[in-house]
């Protein structure tokens, strides 16, 4: 940036970190119930097939997903990013906020070249079913992958439809849509196909619940876009525009500095004005630039005065959509991909442990991804603004949560890791390993924060691209080199090795803009909470009663228990008292 930049700083608002809060109890509680009930459709399909059938499912189901992933050019990051955006900045061509039009504009933008491109691969995989089987090498694959092929696309206009439904706030809709309808469903038919032990249905069990999921998430979204509203913003509007169109030509073309400089006197995303004094003082730092744009011709001063609407055309939205749809592609590649790597290297067999043994990593990514749904609109907001105070503010807070949320899981399961494989049926024991490998990883992941996703909503979606990417191929390279040697254990390396590249990188690539640690107080008591509660106290447990159910009933219990007392006692440092 220029030296003549105005960096405008906004104070961060305690209700916007609340707000941040709500939506994640919200995601939290849907999540709960979403990794109960995908832990139990995973039980139930290794406990009644065989380990190759389950195996089959679980590999053609990652071809699934991770084709939908691409598919969906990532179409639901932007729609976050910029609703978000117009939400504090404007809509194009409205006086301030984002109303209904701006929004139908934006989701036509979005989903129509996403549903085209979920068709085209919808039928390449129907076509090409066969030879994805013979690689498999696993009997009725084909089958397997037709029936998935029918639903692709109603997998991206869920996805779609409940990012455009978060970007407003709305927690609501994939909590009831995705978190909990869509994996009852998988259940209940699952459930069905066990007992008329037609195998070959599972498949259709799996993603069946898919359509009727898409149209609840449009009709849920529709609700809310009939309801929405422009934000009044008075006068302000009129002096932030001001303020944008002389800020922007002190910055030069620096990306998206426009929107930044326009923040400091515009109401901010939780509906109270923000410091008047910030736009007093880029208004005094910035008076010749605003008379000079004043005595402009009127065709030239209304281009200016449009600089502080966030526009979102084809061109800008898919600029920044398509490295983010590349990006979670890499990463849902490192997710799902060692799954079809295992049964490739491995065999169907190696598959169905890898699986077993990462559903814990799964049950631990719905309370990051409840965090995460409910933070990334508001890091969108606070890096549209410059708010970088703000944004360290709540990834320290976020890491916290994440730590209060998802240590109890892993070092629970770090512990009693033998007996918890044994759940999945006879022959899944030897995953024990894998197991703990991925728990030790995952309580290093949450303490690193949610890194990748401020770079994402910093807007610099090729970076986010590189490490994604960087992250994929660390994934393909270790698991090539310790799956034939190691099985469902070498995968399990691979697959922390990837993650450490995907959030370790960002760190590093922030320092210039917004320095980012999780060194912080709140990071420090949620870790020495789950530690001794967590940690210690099963393995006392573990060492004076022998292990087994009773220890394992007796640890988690006691451990819920006493971390609840300890995290509502230090509610403060952990960023969740009321002032």
């Amino acid at each position: 940036m220029g030296p003549d930049t105005v960096v405008v700083r906004v104070t961060a608002s305690p209700e916007g970190l609340r707000r941040v809060l709500r939506g994640g109890v919200v995601n939290m509680a849907g999540a709960l119930v979403g990794a109960g009930l995908n832990l139990a459709l995973i039980v139930a399909i290794t406990r009644a097939f065989s380990q190759e059938t389950a195996g089959l499912l679980f590999s053609a189901t990652s071809v699934f997903l991770i084709t939908a992933v691409a598919a969906n050019l990532g179409a639901s990051d932007g729609l976050v990013y910029f609703i978000a955006r117009m939400r504090v900045l404007g809509g194009s061509g409205s006086g301030g906020g984002v109303g209904p039009g701006d929004v139908s504009r934006l989701l036509r933008t979005a989903v129509t070249p996403a549903l085209l491109v979920a068709c085209a691969l919808g039928a390449l995989l129907f076509a090409f079913a066969g030879p994805v089987a013979d690689a498999l090498e696993g009997d009725g694959a084909d089958v397997y992958l037709r029936l998935l092929a029918v639903f692709l696309p109603f997998a991206v206009l869920t996805d779609t439809a409940l990012a455009a439904a978060r970007a407003h706030h709305d927690m609501a809709g994939t909590v009831l849509v995705d978190k909990v309808g869509r994996p009852l469903a998988q259940l209940v038919l699952v459930a069905l196909v066990v007992a008329t032990g037609a195998s070959g249905l599972l498949a259709l069990a799996w993603a069946g619940p898919y359509l009727p999921a898409a149209v609840l998430a449009w009709f849920w979204l529709g609700r809310i876009v009939r309801r929405a509203a422009p934000e009044a913003e008075g006068a302000l509007v009129g002096a932030g525009k001001a303020t944008v169109a002389a800020g922007s030509r002190a910055a030069g073309d620096c990306p998206g500095a426009a929107g930044a400089q326009g923040a400091g006197d515009l109401p901010g995303p939780d509906g109270n004005p923000v410091a008047a004094e910030n736009a007093e003082r880029v208004r005094s730092e910035h008076a010749d630039a605003g008379r000079e744009t004043a005595e402009r011709p009127d065709a030239e001063r209304a281009g200016a005065e449009r600089a502080g609407a966030e526009r979102a055309d084809a061109r800008t939205f898919w600029s920044f959509a398509l490295p983010r749809a590349v990006a979670g592609f890499a990463q849902m590649g490192v997710q799902r991909g060692g799954v079809v790597l295992v049964a490739l290297l491995g065999g169907l067999t190696g598959a169905a442990v890898f699986t077993a043994a990462t559903r814990i990593m799964v049950l631990g990514q719905f309370g990051t991804q409840a965090v995460m749904y409910a933070a990334q609109p508001r890091f969108a907001e606070q890096l549209a603004t410059r708010d970088h105070t703000g944004v360290r503010s709540l990834y320290q807070a976020g890491a916290a949560w994440l730590v209060c949320l998802t240590w109890p899981l892993y070092l629970s399961a770090l512990v009693f890791s033998p007996l918890l494989m044994r759940l999945f049926g006879p022959g899944y024991a030897e995953g024990a390993a894998a197991l703990a490998v991925v728990c030790a990883g995952q309580l290093l992941a949450s303490v690193l924060g949610m890194s990748d996703l401020v770079l994402a909503m910093t807007g610099r979606t090729r970076l986010n691209l590189l490490n994604n990417v960087s992250s994929l191929m660390t994934n393909v390279l270790v698991c090539v080199l310790l799956v034939p040697v190691m099985g469902a254990t070498g995968a399990a390396v691979a697959l922390v090795a990837a993650m450490m590249v995907r959030k370790l990188l960002p760190l590093w690539q922030l320092r210039s803009d917004v320095v980012l640690h999780p060194f912080s107080r709140p990071v420090l008591a949620a870790t020495a909470s789950a530690l001794t509660w967590f940690g210690a106290l099963p393995l006392l447990l573990e060492a004076v009663l022998g292990g087994g159910i009773a220890a394992l009933v007796t640890a988690v219990a006691v451990g819920v228990a006493g971390h609840l007392v300890t995290v509502w006692s230090l509610r403060g440092p952990l960023g969740l008292a009321r002032r």
